[in-house]
């Protein structure tokens, strides 16, 4: 399988920033504007773009469909965006500003039989799950909410098989303890994936620091790869982790 390389972009407050693990008062801000980053981004060969609202996701009501609409319009780019999405309302708005994916954290923990109906509704390739997560006492490895102060008493397992009844295609797993600290993937995180749930498109998130990590992540097959801060901070181009 080829892994899709797929660059990311965080906003708060129209910036460009990254987040330590998921910390709000640990934030790097960028001098970037979005829509240049995912310009340059398209220009060095990106296909998918991964968006996330991260003033949204702390507070609601998602606010990027303008900055969405205008990579839209100058870039062949697909969008795969999310943040604090709490309504169906919100996913149709975000399919109009031209998302073919749309990203459900949160609310894919504390209202299950919401978002089976979403993935019911517009069908499996419309929407990715996006779980964060960390293991417990017993090497467990259970989703993270409330700002990844609190761990849900379903482990990640528990979880997916819930939503493979509703035809659950995409998932976005994320390991808290890596998330920007430029440390490395979290192979043995993704490999448990890949045998416990060899169907799913998986996306390999948090810790990528160098072409080493990308290539580890090729060689599993995993579906896609988030590159986030170690772009940002020049430690390797697009360029050459497509080429890798």
């Amino acid at each position: 399988m080829n892994t899709v390389m797929i660059p990311a972009i965080d906003v708060r407050e129209g910036r460009v920033v990254r987040l330590q693990q998921g910390d709000y008062a640990r934030q790097t801000t960028y001098a970037m504007d979005p829509l240049n980053l995912a310009q340059d981004y398209s220009a060095q060969g990106a296909q998918v773009l991964h968006m996330v609202d991260l003033d949204a996701a702390r507070l609601g009501g998602f606010s990027l469909y303008t900055l969405m609409n205008a990579i839209k319009r100058s870039t062949k780019l697909r969008l795969q965006a999310g943040g604090g999405i709490r309504s169906r309302e919100q996913i149709v708005a975000l399919f109009e500003a031209g998302a073919e994916r749309v990203v459900i954290g949160t609310l894919a923990l504390t209202e299950k039989a919401k978002v089976q109906s979403w993935l019911e509704e517009f069908g499996a390739d419309a929407i990715t799950l996006a779980f964060d997560v960390r293991t417990d006492a017993r090497g467990i490895w259970r989703c993270a909410s409330h700002g990844w102060t609190a761990l849900e008493s379903d482990s990640l397992d528990e979880t997916i098989a819930f939503y493979q009844s509703s035809g659950l295609k995409h998932l976005l797993c994320t390991d808290i303890a890596r998330d920007g600290l430029l440390g490395g993937y979290n192979l043995g995180l993704y490999q448990h994936l890949q045998l416990r749930w060899p169907d799913l498109a998986l996306q390999a998130s948090g810790g990528v620091s160098q072409i080493a990590d990308i290539r580890a992540i090729k060689t599993m097959g995993v579906s896609g790869a988030i590159l986030g801060r170690a772009l940002l901070e020049g430690r390797f181009s697009l360029s050459e982790a497509l080429s890798c």
